[in-house]
Formats: structure tokens, sequence, C-alpha cells
């Protein structure tokens, strides 16, 4: 028995060498095969990512008649999941570390052989894609050894895609990583590392055993929660799901037992046996915390219930995903919701606009803010309705990341424009290879938020890669602005921004606001503001119908009192009329393009 996992940077063929190992195995034939077997979400086939991780056992039989059962679980790549990433690692002895011949090393390449690492896995250099015409696998090699500090020589050369270098690949996988270790007389040890949810089984909890052994009838204990289920039963994962009667140490595998959600499961938690549990529960577990924070609402308020609903099933399959119910006046019932990041938050709006078919609102996403009062406490607020009182605070703090960008030398000085201003500070250079350049910055989680890999992808033609970790809390001027229609507030429509940057991003609101918002028979002021004090403007001017037309000749007075009459009139409008906020004017706002 093997188990290994595939790690790369983002696009490096993970999913690809998974397809040819697998067809490898004779584990599907040709008829039913299609790319990315193991990315279930069309969303995953569309963008070329992995979103869920999945586990399958791979049986190969080696030249020399040996049955093997290697057991691939199948990562993540985005920075989001990273926590993910890591109990799936924790659950193998031993990782493909796949570089693109073409691309190099990336930040994530180096970030993944780092996870490995503390894990104190076996990593197993894997140069793909050497049949690309721009493919340079001298300087593939010559990277693994100054960046990554592996044999180079011990590289695979393959190409996943025409399938070249897959047996060599598998006689690695054998030789280079150990079998796992275990004992199955002692107290049952199994790690999560994860869950989906079935809906015809409940939750489907996919583990790696580490000590004891488990079968059908078997009362489990979930270390973390306390709670206490019974086996129904367990199995393998070929490409759908294989009972068998025991699972025993080194084997990964998965168990049904009656587990209503995904939420009643933590990834990374720990299963012994109820009635001889073990004394401690693996290392490594922690609750994942949401990062980013947005509300959503329903374009049309009868769609509430319906939303509700829908957000209810999203979370059966989605742990990571946390939210509470919500109000604004502009937008009426809505939820506020947390996310691991900003590739989390626009899966969870794409799946619920698909497969659940809701037309949503999202407001601009925010982080999570520290303010400490003069009272001496301290409040932790995501949500900008939640801003205290200007005069109660003493000190505010936002959160910083380091950030590392890989980019090509020639976009050393527009990565380092867009890093500073965005607030950047400490900024570090390091060259890994002639002609690349690690860029760190520390910046600010509220910067990043908006469009900053967007925008880096712009400036570096598509080459630079971004990689973050948070960092700590640090001290901030913050400050509330709230976005005024006619003097009204538009509570939906407010932020908290850093003081410097307030006007420049009350202005850019008002004339997005001003370029969506219908005009109507008045006046309308549209109105940045801090408090009480007004720090941009912009005005929609009313449609003015020409009362004087009928008036020709005569005295001027007549002229006079008719525009009077109209001044007068549309005063009044001023006072009862109602402005009505599209939901494209929200969208417009979101979109936080300077130029």
């Amino acid at each position: 028995m093997r188990n290994f996992s595939i790690v790369a940077h983002i696009d490096h063929g993970k999913s690809t060498l998974a397809d040819r190992l697998i067809q490898e195995a004779g584990l599907i034939d040709e008829r039913q095969f299609h790319d990315q077997i193991l990315d279930s979400l069309d969303l995953e086939r569309e963008r070329g990512i992995t979103i869920k991780s999945s586990a399958v056992t791979l049986p190969y039989r080696a030249p020399d008649g040996t049955e093997y059962r290697l057991n691939l679980i199948d990562t993540p790549g985005h920075v989001d999941f990273a926590y993910e990433v890591s109990r799936a690692l924790a659950s193998c002895e031993g990782v493909l570390l796949l570089v693109d011949a073409a691309q190099g090393v990336e930040a994530q390449t180096l970030a993944n052989l780092y996870a490995a690492m503390e894990h104190d896995l076996v990593i197993v250099p894997v140069i793909n894609k050497i049949d690309l015409p721009a493919a340079d696998i001298p300087a593939a090699k010559e990277q693994i050894e100054r960046d990554l500090g592996l044999d180079p020589e011990g590289a695979l050369l393959i190409s996943a895609k025409q399938g070249q270098g897959i047996f060599e690949t598998l006689a690695a996988i054998i030789e280079r990583i150990p079998a796992p270790t275990g004992d199955e007389e002692a107290a049952l040890k199994a790690l999560i590392f994860d869950a989906y949810y079935d809906p015809f089984r409940g939750t489907i909890v996919a583990v790696r055993l580490f000590d004891g052994s488990l079968k059908a009838g078997d009362q489990i204990l979930l270390m973390a929660s306390g709670a206490v289920h019974k086996v129904e039963e367990v199995g393998l994962f070929k490409l759908g799901r294989e009972p068998i009667s025991l699972l025993s140490a080194g084997m990964v595998g998965y168990i049904i037992a009656g587990i209503k959600t995904v939420s009643d499961v933590a990834i990374g938690d720990t299963i012994t046996l109820a009635a001889a549990p073990a004394v401690t529960p693996l290392a490594g577990f922690k609750t994942v915390k949401p990062v980013v924070f947005s509300s959503i609402y329903p374009v049309a308020s009868d769609d509430y219930p319906s939303l509700l609903e829908a957000l209810e099933k999203y979370k059966l399959n989605d742990a990571a995903l946390v939210y509470q119910k919500d109000s604004s006046a502009a937008l009426g019932l809505g939820f506020r919701c947390g996310f691991l990041g900003l590739l989390h938050l626009e899966i969870v709006q794409e799946r619920l606009e698909r497969e659940f078919d809701q037309s949503i609102i999202m407001t601009s996403p925010s982080v999570r803010y520290r303010f400490i009062l003069k009272d001496g406490r301290e409040l932790e607020i995501d949500n900008p309705q939640d801003y205290p009182d200007p005069s109660t605070i003493q000190d505010s703090l936002e959160p910083y990341i380091k950030a590392s960008i890989l980019t090509p030398e020639r976009y050393i000085g527009a990565v380092m424009k867009l890093g500073l201003d965005r607030r950047g500070v400490n900024s570090n250079l390091s060259y890994p290879t002639p002609g690349r350049v690690e860029i760190t910055f520390e910046l600010p989680l509220a910067e990043v938020v908006y469009d900053f890999y967007d925008k880096l992808k712009s400036v570096t033609q598509g080459y630079g890669s971004f990689d973050y970790e948070l960092i700590d809390y640090r001290l901030n001027k913050l400050v509330k602005v709230d976005i005024l229609l006619n003097g009204e507030k538009v509570d939906a429509l407010s932020v908290i921004v850093h003081k410097d940057r307030a006007r420049t991003r009350a202005l850019m609101m008002c004339d997005r606001l001003k370029d969506e918002l219908p005009r109507q028979q008045f006046k309308i002021a549209i109105q940045g503001a801090i408090g009480g004090d007004i720090i941009a403007r912009s005005t929609i001017s009313a449609y003015r119908k020409d009362v004087t037309a009928k008036c020709y000749g005569g005295d001027i007075t007549r002229k006079r009192k008719l525009l009077e009459k109209q001044k007068k009139g549309k005063k009044r409008m001023k006072m009862v009329g109602q402005i009505e906020v599209p939901q494209s004017a929200f969208i417009a706002v979101l979109k936080t393009d300077e130029d």
C-alpha cells in the first residue's frame, strides 16, 4: 500500500496526471473516461481548478507481479483551501511535486513544498509538459535544485497530456514513497481529511487510519465535537464507493455513519472508538475561521425563502461557509456570510446562481477589523453597519498578510507600483533564478480582497503568481464612509476604509452611482460622508420641462411666475420623491477599477 498526493501550482497539470494514473491502473474504460475525472463540479472543469479534494484507490500490478493499492489523495491548489491541503498531506507518506517545464517553479510550488516538508513527507519532483515547444527542461532542473533544494537528477520527466513517463511515475511511487506504518491492535485513530454530502446516505467522511481498525456496527467518537455515531458502512474510494468489511491501519477510505450534515464533521478531527477511545487526538486540528465577509440579498424580496433554502442545502456540502440573517433598509432581508477567501466567495456565488437558480446581490467584500474602545473593550467587526461611535474608539487595527509574488524580471516596476499603491510595506526582492524575481510585501488584507489578483494578472500579462498568508493585526486609522442619496443613508453601500483612501473611494463610488442611477424630475445629490463631514459629491440633474414655451411676448413677470411655480413643484417632489437604487448600481460600485 502507498498513500500519496499530487501537489503543484495552479495549472501545472495535477488533474491531468491524476487522469493518466487512473487510466494506467485500469480503473475506468476508455468509453466512460473524460478529462479531469476526479473534478466532479462543472465549475471545476470550466475553470480548470480543483475546488473539492477527492481520493481514489488505484489497484496496480507491478511488473514483478506484486499487487499494490495506491491511494491518491487529490488536493485543491488554491491558497483559500490551505487548511484542507494540510489535512490531506497529513494523510500521506509522500507527494509528487509537479513543476511545469515551460513555467518553472512558481509561488505555490514553494508553498506546497514547505507544507509537505512540515509533514516530513518524501518529495518526488516531477517535470510535466515536456512535450511543449516552450519546455526548458535544463532550466526546470536548475530551479528544482536551487529553489527547492531537491536532487534534479531524481526528477521524473513526463507529459501527462501525452501519457509519457506514466509507467516510470508509478514505479517511482512504489520505490521511493514508504509504505504506511500503524498498529492494527492499538486504539483506533483515524484522521478526517474531507467530507461531502450524499442526499441518500448523509455525510460521507473520508478518513486515513493511523492505528486500529474499523468495521460496520462500531460506535465511533468524534474527538473534537464529542459526538457518537454508529458506523453503517466502510469502504474504499474507487471512482464510485466500494464497500469492504474492514478498514485497518494505513488505509484510506470512507465511513458512512448517519451523520446528517457536513457541518457536524470538522476537517482534521480524529475518529476513535467510543468503547475504547484513544488517549490523545492526532495533532494539527484547528477550526477554520472565515477571512472575507459579504452580505447576500435576493434581487426580488419575494425570493428570500428560496435563498434561505438554497443556503441551507449549500451548507450541507460546504462546512466552511458561515452565514447569519441580516437586513438592510435598501435591500431588505438577506444574509451576512463569511468566506475563506475571494475564490471561495466567487465559488459560492456562482454555485448559488447555477445549481440553485438564485438571482443575488452581493455587497462589497470586507475583512474583520478590530476596534479597541476607550473603556478598554475590544470589538471585532466585519460589517460596516456595526461600526462603533467614532468618539468611543481609541485604536483601530486591520489584518495584514505577507504576499509573495513571483514574476518575470521585466515586470518588477509594475508589480512594485501595484504593491506600493495598495499600501504595501517591507518589500523584499530575491532572484530564485535568472530572469525571475520573487517580491514579498506586507499588505493590508482589505487592499487585496477587491481586485488585486486581477490587477496583478493584468500588469504581468498573466505571468505573475500570487500566494499569501495572514500574519497579524496592525494599528491604522480606519473610518466608515457612508453614501447618502438626497441626505438619506444607503446602508448597503457603507464601507470601512483607511482614512487616507476615504476621499478617493467615496469619489469613485459617487461617480459610479451617478452613471447608474436613473434621472428623476428632481435633482439628486449623491454624497460620500464620514460622520457629518461630506467628503465627495456628484449631482444628477433633473429632467426639465420648458414651461415658458407657451409665453410669447408679454410681460417678463408672467415667465417668472411660471418658473417660480415649477421651482416649488420640484422642491415638493424632492421632499416626497423616492429614489429606487437599481441592482446594476450595487454591482457597479463593487467594480473598483480606478481607471
